[in-house]
């Protein structure tokens, strides 16, 4: 079924779009455009929607705002929020009824016109995803970026073009329920993460197996041999499976030898480039470079992979260099909501730094970070409803020595003791090793916040 096909399958039908944020605007709109009953439902009021109530009304669109907004669902098709489970009473219940459960990353793999290239992983999402498609624009494709990154693809469906290339992030929520996989899936890797929503760390590892277990003979799937879960998934791809790795050289896939990322497949290798023409920091960036050219083997030319890495800055939230103010580099990381993620930015720098730290609780075990923070860290600034956990792992770690452990109240006291205590050539990074949700929208919010503060300082 093509894009216009499925539309058309819905003007006969109602359709309720669970959540009225960013994502699912252009959903409401492009489906209103086409003259079909929609029942936009959010548990906001309409105070707290605003203008953006009005609008949707404006548009012939029905609303269910408030805490009863999932009650009593009876349209013919519901599309969920990727961050809702599935088997909520409500859905299970509408479902029964004869309802249709989908989502706008559902619906877009099934009418998708070109080629799509997915990444999924509990960290290095983004940054590869990024790498790829960006590499593919320098290769002079034309690709549409989205799934948990850039914006929603669907309502832009009927503008893409066989010839095109969909690059996707996807989250383990967007996963949960796909019956459709791409032509080539990429897993970074995989640690027990998000298990605040996710029953355990094996309904956390399914979703993401979706990414690949739905691909022909014909497709790619890449895989981390350096990570035991992933490898271990590596055997059971059903297309192509190819590897990465930092620790041992492959027969199918790209590899790190001495300081040269080398690819080989069908028995002939060629050294792609070095770890060295990456200008972002950290071996987890060298392991993101590595997927992204196993996936576009054959599709970019080396040059331009070697070119784009010597210049490529990274993405906002990454390890990003806010600022260098009295000889001291203030970084934010605040993508880095789990232990790994922020194990990862701690392993990025040869010098202890001082971190910030601290988040809402996902439900994981913080007992691996203790000891990576008494390595690789000088002063340790805590806030947060976490800060207890972390505390409580770095000082209970084998390798504890003393590290200072300072509590604050917000990133305004925080930065300012960082600010206080910091001396030329030190390095100051905010890396939480927890969500958001405990006082931000999301990691970008705080992230941004973070960086005002730390840009007014005079």
């Amino acid at each position: 079924m093509n894009f216009e096909e499925y539309l058309d399958s819905l003007r006969d039908k109602t359709v309720a779009v669970i959540g009225i944020g960013v994502s699912n605007q252009p959903l409401i709109q492009l489906l209103l455009s086409r003259g079909i009953r929609v029942t936009a439902c959010d548990k906001k009021n309409r105070e707290a929607l605003g203008i953006v109530a009005e609008q949707l009304e404006a548009n012939g669109c029905s609303l269910r705002l408030g805490e009863g907004y999932l009650d009593g669902l009876t349209e013919d098709v519901i599309f969920r929020t990727p961050g809702m489970r599935p088997d909520l009473p409500q859905f299970t219940a509408a479902v029964k009824r004869g309802s249709i459960l989908t989502s706008e990353m559902e619906v877009f793999f099934e009418v998708c016109p070109c080629p799509k290239i997915a990444v999924t992983g509990s960290d290095g999402k983004t940054t590869t995803t990024t790498i790829i498609a960006e590499l593919l624009k320098r290769a002079g494709k034309t690709v549409h970026l989205g799934g948990n990154i850039g914006h929603p693809l669907l309502a832009e469906t009927g503008k893409m073009k066989p010839e095109d290339i969909a690059v996707l992030e996807l989250s383990s929520f967007q996963l949960m329920t796909m019956t459709h996989s791409p032509h080539i899936a990429v897993v970074t890797n995989l640690a027990p993460n998000h298990l605040d929503v996710h029953k355990d760390f094996r309904e956390y590892i399914d979703a993401k197996e979706n990414i690949f277990t739905h691909q022909s003979a014909e497709d790619i799937a890449v895989f981390n041999a350096d990570n035991p879960y992933t490898l271990e998934e590596a055997g059971r791809a059903v297309g192509r499976a190819r590897l990465f790795s930092r620790q041992k050289e492959l027969e199918d896939g790209v590899f790190l030898r001495g300081g040269a990322i080398i690819a080989k497949r069908d028995g002939a290798e060629r050294q792609v480039m070095t770890a060295a023409d990456i200008k972002l920091p950290g071996v987890h960036n060298i392991e993101n470079y590595m997927a992204a050219i196993a996936a576009v083997d054959g599709l970019v030319p080396d040059g331009i992979i070697r070119d784009f890495a010597r210049e490529f800055g990274g993405v906002e939230h990454r390890i990003e260099l806010i600022r260098t103010r009295n000889g001291v580099r203030w970084y934010n990381d605040s993508i880095a909501s789990s232990p790994s993620r922020t194990i990862a930015g701690l392993n990025s720098f040869k010098e202890k730094v001082i971190l910030i730290a601290g988040g809402k609780d996902k439900g994981i075990s913080y007992e691996s970070l203790g000891p990576v923070i008494n390595d690789h860290v000088k002063l340790l600034i805590l806030c947060g409803a976490t800060a207890g956990v972390i505390r409580q792992s770095t000082e209970q770690a084998p390798n504890y020595g003393g590290l200072e452990i300072a509590d604050v109240t917000d990133y305004h006291e925080a930065v300012a003791l960082a600010d206080s205590r910091a001396e030329e050539g030190d390095v100051v990074i905010l890396s939480p090793a927890s969500t958001s949700f405990d006082r931000f929208a999301n990691f970008m919010e705080r992230g941004r916040v973070f960086k005002d503060i730390v840009n007014a300082l005079k």
